[in-house]
């Protein structure tokens, strides 16, 4: 028993990201040595399906606690991030659109891929989007409805803080707090997952997804890399006025490389607001915004959905007009904000992105399955890219909201 917990202790005082960089060399080393060994690859379906299972949870609790909360507020700051999430997944996909110009792309169609419901086109995604909406709350967790379990949350949340004593308002702030602390575990054992996936992805695809599909992989990160340090710094010094690189590199270190790994925006929760403390914003917007932004804060997802019809349209020689590049930003970008929690679900908003241009479902649905191949490196950046966009664009608006107001803004802002 004594030797268990010291080898416990000794696992958890390991950085987590030598941990996971770890697990990723032993993933490689086990898939050239014993690629039969199928049960190292259950490690890998365990991890995603632990964070699939617990995130939609995650979200119910804390954005309804949150608001439970009698001190909770939504003042201008709030409405500040909704409109940075937005102007910023809209840009992303402006963005896609001149890279993909720049450096124009075509596609090795592959086996074609199946999808239960593929939009058709932007009436439809509104549509979607709606219903969503008003799902039943019960299967909105289940299906993972991220857009549904927050309408559900918020309404529960206030309904809570009307008629809720202090004792039940505090049993829910402990039911939070419990959900984030399995999260934090989960994320703990994520060497073991991602040795497991690295398993699968290297036994199952080699290094195809560097040579076959590396053009495409390269633009797809080179684009969320653009949106990361160059287009995001850009908007934050609009509202801050002052270099904003120490915010977004703290931001990338601390939330992004975790969520790296995770591939889960939701999962990542736990980590954002724990960043959010540390940046001293404040816990009543943050419990509220950061939930929200794992949920229509997808700048990556939009990035994804873009480059990749546009690599189809190139693929069959369809000329693309600007108005049609415009009309694909904000379809893309709306798009965007409903996709699914799981990883991979921005590919499956590609066919209705295509349909944009004619494209019909059988070849939309093949450039969603060479999107899977290259998704163990492009769903990673992308979720990296969002989740760290979260925290740094919630803490813009309450700093931005803290200039109006004559506070300085913090010490590591205002160091040259």
């Amino acid at each position: 028993m004594n030797l268990m917990k010291k080898i416990v202790v000794r696992y958890n005082s390991i950085s987590l990201i030598l941990r996971i960089l770890a697990g990723m060399v032993l993933g490689v080393i086990f898939a050239q040595l014993i690629p039969q060994a199928s049960v190292i690859g259950e490690f890998g379906n365990l991890f995603v399906g632990a964070l699939k299972a617990i995130a939609p949870v995650l979200v119910f609790v804390i954005v309804s606690s949150a608001l439970a909360q009698g001190s909770s507020r939504l003042d201008r700051s709030f409405g500040t991030v909704i409109f940075l999430y937005m102007l910023t997944t809209f840009l992303a996909a402006a963005i896609s659109v001149l890279t993909s110009r720049l450096f124009p792309q075509t596609i090795v169609l592959a086996e074609a891929a199946t999808a239960d419901v593929i939009p058709q086109g932007l009436a439809e995604v509104m549509h979607t989007l709606l219903a969503n909406i008003v799902a039943n709350p019960f299967a909105s967790l289940i299906q993972g409805n991220y857009i549904g379990i927050l309408m559900w949350s918020c309404l529960f949340g206030f309904a809570m803080k009307k008629i809720a004593s202090n004792s039940t308002k505090a049993f829910l702030a402990d039911t939070a707090d419990a959900v984030s602390q399995i999260v934090r575990w989960i994320i703990n054992l994520a060497p073991f997952g991602i040795m497991g996936l690295v398993y699968t992805n290297v036994t199952g695809n080699g290094l195809a997804i560097f040579t076959q599909y590396g053009k495409l992989l390269a633009l797809l990160v080179g684009t969320m890399l653009l949106m990361a340090f160059v287009i995001s710094p850009a908007v934050i010094f609009l509202y801050l006025r002052c270099n904003p690189y120490p915010l977004v590199f703290r931001c990338m270190k601390e939330s992004g490389i975790t969520a790296f790994f995770t591939r889960s925006s939701a999962a990542n929760i736990p980590v954002n607001m724990a960043l959010c403390e540390k940046l001293g914003l404040d816990k009543d917007m943050y419990s509220v915004s950061i939930p929200l932004g794992a949920t229509i804060n997808m700048d990556g997802a939009a990035i994804t959905i873009t480059i990749m019809t546009l690599a189809a349209a190139n693929t069959l020689g369809i000329e693309v007009s600007l108005p049609a590049a415009i009309l694909l930003s904000v379809m893309s970008a709306l798009g965007a904000c409903g996709t699914s929690g799981v990883a991979g679900g921005s590919l499956l908003l590609i066919p209705m992105a295509c349909s944009l241009f004619g494209i019909s479902n059988d070849i939309a649905m093949q450039v969603v399955a060479v999107g899977f191949i290259i998704g163990v490196v492009q769903d990673s950046v992308e979720t990296a890219l969002n989740s760290a966009g979260d925290v740094a664009f919630a803490a813009t608006a309450e700093y931005y909201q803290w200039r109006k107001q004559g506070r300085p803004l913090p010490d590591f802002l205002r160091k040259r």
